[in-house]
């Protein structure tokens, strides 16, 4: 199944529902022209070089080798073409090597490629997040020579943070960051389910570790940020001999199998501290939060290509008869459930589409706007909505590719077609970068009290000029549109309070998944409701192929089936612990 850069949708909810013309004083090369031009090259580049290479990836997988690891066949090709082409530099620094647009069309243009081919794509998303967390808190040495070498794609980067006794609880990691009279240090320890830890597409990788010194307090105040790299880097940025570090396996995973998933093995390697000692947890934030909101844009991305092929299936499959017009055998298209069920998947990915791509533009306010309040406002804007991002993306991502798969029938289940390895490379976003409940605990139990709680109030007017203005148009349509939305942020408001009122109590962290939802429901509302009014206005010069219409449809259909849940969602959100608390191991079933 081929790929179609979506490249209408996305330059739509680039400027009509993210609002990319906000960025555009500060970034005076980034025109509308700059735009297309950067998306269409972009979208040629995802669907002729990465797409093709998408299946052979996934049935092929990488292999480890006298402890080598070698990708599959085309990648290590694919990547040079990548990095040649400047995609890994899109938005990094001039300073150096980079081209200084916005994160917000470096989302976009992600979008394309892990539609393309996911697992080729958490390469770069890795290698752009050890470039920011370098960055942020590099020394300059560090930054004079990784930087560029990231920036180009002449090096790739990893995060490695999980152990086997340390999966989200960091606090139990035990590898050690010992002292050397020179002033680096000798890393030894585990480190497990490191994407892209090692292959052969460069020379070297950077690998950004989490470990702690022989004194270090004990939990994640003890945690510090060390980089280290496959290959030492002589004084004078030659590449020297291996560093004592090596893959000690690659693992065998449900999908994304062309990305090398490794165990790493670090027996003394040298390594230089980043940053302040013992701050390596928020240190390592900095990647980690990049890395978010790119997992959201995968969730994007795969529900986008699951979408496209249940389209194009539903539009050549025929079976039964359509009680619109007669005609046996019909398209799956003309039949009116098989319809809802593209409308449903096609408005939840635009809604995740614009709650990520609006979460780039504020993090781009945030750094680009002179005015110390609007950036603060800004950067409240960008921490509120990355966990939502995140979560609620990547969870549609599941459900839009369980739904192609259904779209299939049976011949979704037969793997010769390829839906269900859109299903299968989907499963892992969810997890992934902090797992969607660490991401709801984060959204209510932290996120919530941010700026005295600010940010829920502040999104949620925002929300109510949506409202007003399509309440205020001479349209009925919109105005269905405007009363789910209404009583959907309604909703949020009281969920909000109640878990204002719980902070700290066991009751806030059972319901956060349940407020995650609702939040994410009520804001992909607003991003559909803003582009519906945006439709509104260009349909009034000419909508010979019914985007126009259609794009009001999607936010109407999405209201009455998502926003119209909302209310309900409350009763889960302040539901509580106490009968959970009367649940025990023996009673669910465990054995002993």
């Amino acid at each position: 199944m081929s790929y179609a850069p979506p490249l209408r949708d996305l330059t739509f909810a680039l400027s009509d529902i993210a609002g990319t013309d906000a960025l555009r004083p500060f970034h005076p090369a980034y025109d509308r022209d700059t735009e297309a031009a950067v998306l269409d090259a972009a979208g040629r580049f995802a669907a002729d070089v990465l797409a093709p290479l998408n299946r052979s990836g996934d049935q092929e997988g990488a292999r480890i080798e006298n402890g080598q690891v070698f990708v599959a066949p085309g990648l290590k090709d694919a990547w040079r073409a990548f990095a040649a082409g400047g995609w890994n530099a899109l938005a990094a620094d001039p300073e150096y090597g980079g081209q200084g647009l916005p994160k917000v069309l470096q989302t976009a243009v992600f979008e394309m490629f892990n539609a393309a081919n996911m697992a080729f794509s958490l390469c770069p998303m890795l290698t752009q997040g050890a470039y920011e967390a370098i960055a942020a808190h590099g020394s300059d040495a560090q930054k004079a020579l990784y930087l560029p070498k990231l920036a180009s794609g002449e090096w790739t980067g990893t995060m490695n943070l999980t152990e086997p006794q340390a999966g989200s609880d960091l606090a139990a990691l035990r590898t050690r960051a010992e002292p050397q009279a020179d002033g680096t240090f000798s890393l030894t320890g585990q480190k497990i389910f490191i994407t892209w830890g090692d292959h052969d597409c460069t020379d070297n990788i950077v690998h950004l570790v989490l470990a702690r010194l022989p004194d270090a307090p004990a939990g994640t105040k003890g945690v510090s940020l060390f980089v280290t790299t496959k290959r030492l880097v002589e004084a004078d940025g030659r590449l020297g001999t291996a560093n004592a570090l090596k893959p000690g396996g690659i693992e065998h995973k449900l999908g994304i199998h062309a990305s090398p998933t490794c165990t790493m093995l670090y027996d003394g390697a040298r390594a230089e501290r980043v940053g302040e000692l013992n701050h390596g947890l928020a240190q390592m934030f900095t990647m980690m939060n990049a890395a978010r909101l790119q997992v959201g844009a995968q969730g994007v991305a795969i529900a986008e290509r699951a979408y496209q092929q249940a389209l194009a299936y539903a539009l050549e499959r025929r079976q039964g008869r359509s009680v619109w017009t007669g005609d046996y055998p019909a398209r799956l298209f003309d039949l009116p459930d098989i319809r809802r069920t593209l409308m449903l998947m096609k408005a939840r990915i635009e809604a995740a589409r614009g709650i990520c791509l609006s979460t780039a533009v504020a993090a781009d306010l945030a750094r680009c706007t002179p005015d110390a309040t609007a950036r603060a406002a800004w950067r409240l804007r960008e921490e509120l909505l990355t966990p939502i991002a995140k979560a609620w993306s990547t969870d549609m991502g599941v459900e839009v590719t369980s739904l192609g798969l259904q779209v299939h029938g049976g011949m979704g289940f037969i793997e010769e077609t390829g839906a269900a390895q859109h299903y299968r490379d989907a499963r892992i976003a969810p997890i992934y970068e902090g797992t969607n409940a660490i991401q709801a605990i984060d959204l209510a139990g932290r996120k919530l009290a941010l700026a005295d709680g600010a940010a829920v109030p502040a999104l949620l007017n925002d929300i109510a000029a949506t409202t007003h203005a399509l309440s205020d148009a001479n349209d009925p349509r919109l105005h269905a549109i405007a009363a789910r939305l209404d009583a959907a942020a309604d909703a949020t408001r009281h969920a909000s309070g109640w878990l204002t009122g719980n902070a700290g109590q066991p009751d806030l962290f059972a319901g956060a998944t349940a407020f995650a939802q609702l939040m994410g429901d009520t804001v992909g509302g607003w991003m559909l409701a803003k582009g519906a009014l945006a439709a509104r206005r260009n349909a009034s010069s000419g909508d010979g192929d019914g985007y126009w219409r259609t794009k009001i449809a999607l936010a109407r259909l999405y209201g009455e089936i998502i926003l119209a849940r909302a209310p309900s969602l409350m009763g889960a959100v302040a539901l509580g612990c106490d009968d959970l608390l009367a649940a025990t191991p023996g009673a669910l079933g465990a054995a002993g």
